[in-house]
């Protein structure tokens, strides 16, 4: 028995992100009225946002009962471990996840994804809450769309981990059950639209639900030509760059790549020496949102770091569970594209600092700056370059497609001159470009694919060697037990299977 899989108590007395009645409670403030929290938040946006940054970064992590659980950046790489792109070399944290077998209702993993992003929506509705009208002015503008963006990209998550929403062909299943909707009353909902609302809308509900959200996002933050103080926050170019995300996601490609294109202006591409920054620095040209660590925020061995660089002093680079890139990915990097230098070959590298960025195809992409202050990143021009790309490629703009990833090639590969892609070719630079960022788990969704690990010559480690197609059950979460329990609109009936 996997013991460690379930979810111990003290996960159970933090609470998990449940849908019941009273979770959700947008009226309530600690020290300040509707009216009053309204005209704060007006005058310091910070006030109300910085707890919603703040749970993106630590979430749950104050339970020391499980390291792996650091609330976003967890969720991406939990997702991306599942996929074929990252091989294992040993057992540790995520395991489970890398052998696909950490989705069942009543183990932690769930509990974590379903709590990340509901929390996110509380958050976000506890915004959105203070103005029953609407906003006004410019930094209430600011204020909502910034919710608004966050709400969106939320359901955004969680449709994609809580249903297999494809058709096997290519098509959305919109008629599918998907998850709960939380409103407030300044969505402009009854009472009743809002407790209906928590039971599992179809899949296309929520996808219309999150396309409103960001689209007003954008809407918002554009009208309140707001500057934000630093990239932890979410302006127009970044709210742009979620709506491109869910554009490519609902196959509104035209959509996807106007907005990606929107997205990346003034941002620049990573240079080749860029690439080897340790991709832990907010200030690169190309970050287009992240969060800047500080001495108050870092979470030490309870982070993504921890576990993805071999570099760091955590749980990969002290050899627990050191991140390898797959073997044949690797073998399809043209050997003059710099992105190889990010990864060990076949002979692994003496000349490394720690024992597990010597091994054999292992990723030295991930970098260390010696204090645990190094930043996530959230969000990066290079993946609208890809987007658009990806976008032009499935309208069949082939040509067109090609002098959008040359923007990205250039700065990649020497001499790259293709004046015509696929969106297979696209996505293979998806994969190396994205490497370890999350997006592998969701790109194989979206794209109706599954793995292969049990290739002659894998560098999968034995026992997770998996052959894994798509639409398996293994590829789509259950809902948490708890929600099961407390929420009276689903029933075990609702469950996945």
């Amino acid at each position: 028995m996997k013991i460690s899989k379930y979810i111990p108590a003290a996960l159970l007395a933090l609470g998990l992100a449940s849908c019941s009645g009273d979770f959700l409670d947008t009226e309530n403030t600690e020290f300040l009225g509707s009216e009053e929290a309204g005209e704060a938040a007006g005058k310091n946006p910070d006030v109300f946002l910085n707890g919603a940054w703040s749970w993106f970064i630590e979430g749950t992590v104050a339970n020391k009962d499980d390291p792996s659980n650091f609330s976003y950046m967890a969720v991406m790489l939990c997702t991306d471990v599942m996929t074929e792109d990252i091989a294992f070399s040993a057992s540790h944290f995520f395991v489970y996840d890398y052998q696909l077998d950490y989705r069942n209702d009543q183990w932690m993993r769930t509990g974590h994804l379903w709590s990340t992003f509901y929390t996110t929506i509380q958050k976000a509705n506890e915004i959105i809450g203070l103005y029953p009208n609407g906003a006004q002015t410019s930094s209430e503008k600011a204020l909502i769309g910034q919710a608004y963006a966050m709400r969106g990209m939320s359901y955004y998550y969680l449709i994609q981990l809580y249903q297999d929403y494809m058709n096997t062909d290519g098509t959305i299943n919109r008629e599918a059950k998907g998850i709960p909707l939380m409103y407030t009353a300044a969505d402009g909902k009854t009472e009743e639209e809002i407790a209906a609302a928590k039971s599992r809308n179809t899949v296309g509900a929520v996808l219309d639900q999150t396309g409103h959200d960001l689209e007003l996002a954008v809407s918002l933050l554009e009208e309140a030509d707001y500057s934000r103080p630093n990239k932890n926050y979410i302006d127009a170019s970044v709210a742009n760059g979620l709506l491109a995300r869910y554009y490519l996601l609902t196959q509104q490609f035209q959509n996807a790549a106007d907005a990606a294109n929107k997205a990346r202006q003034g941002y620049a591409m990573r240079t080749e020496s860029g690439l080897h920054d340790g991709f832990m620095e907010i200030n690169n040209p190309d970050v287009m949102w992240g969060f800047d660590q500080t001495t108050e925020t870092q979470t030490a061995f309870a982070s993504y770091f921890s576990h993805i660089s071999n570099l760091a002093p955590g749980y990969a680079g002290a050899g627990y569970c050191p991140k390898h890139i797959d073997r044949r990915l690797y073998d399809q990097i043209p050997d003059n594209d710099y992105r190889k230098s990010l990864f060990n070959g076949a002979a692994g590298d003496a000349s490394q600092p720690t024992s597990s960025a010597r091994l054999p195809y292992a990723n030295i992409k991930f970098g260390n700056c010696g204090d645990w202050l190094m930043d996530y990143i959230y969000m990066r021009a290079a993946e609208m370059v890809l987007i658009e790309a990806e976008a032009y490629a499935r309208l069949n703009e082939n040509g067109k497609a090609a002098d959008v990833l040359k923007v990205l090639m250039a700065n990649r590969q020497p001499g790259w001159s293709k004046t015509s892609v696929t969106a297979a070719e696209v996505q293979l630079q998806r994969r190396i470009e994205l490497w370890g960022e999350g997006f592998a788990y969701f790109d194989l969704k979206r794209l109706n694919k599954g793995i292969d690990r049990a290739y002659a010559g894998t560098n999968h480690m034995n026992g997770c060697q998996l052959v894994v197609p798509a639409h398996d059950v293994r590829w789509t979460f259950q809902l948490p037990l708890r929600e099961i329990q407390e929420n009276s609109l689903i029933s075990e009936a609702d469950q996945n299977p």
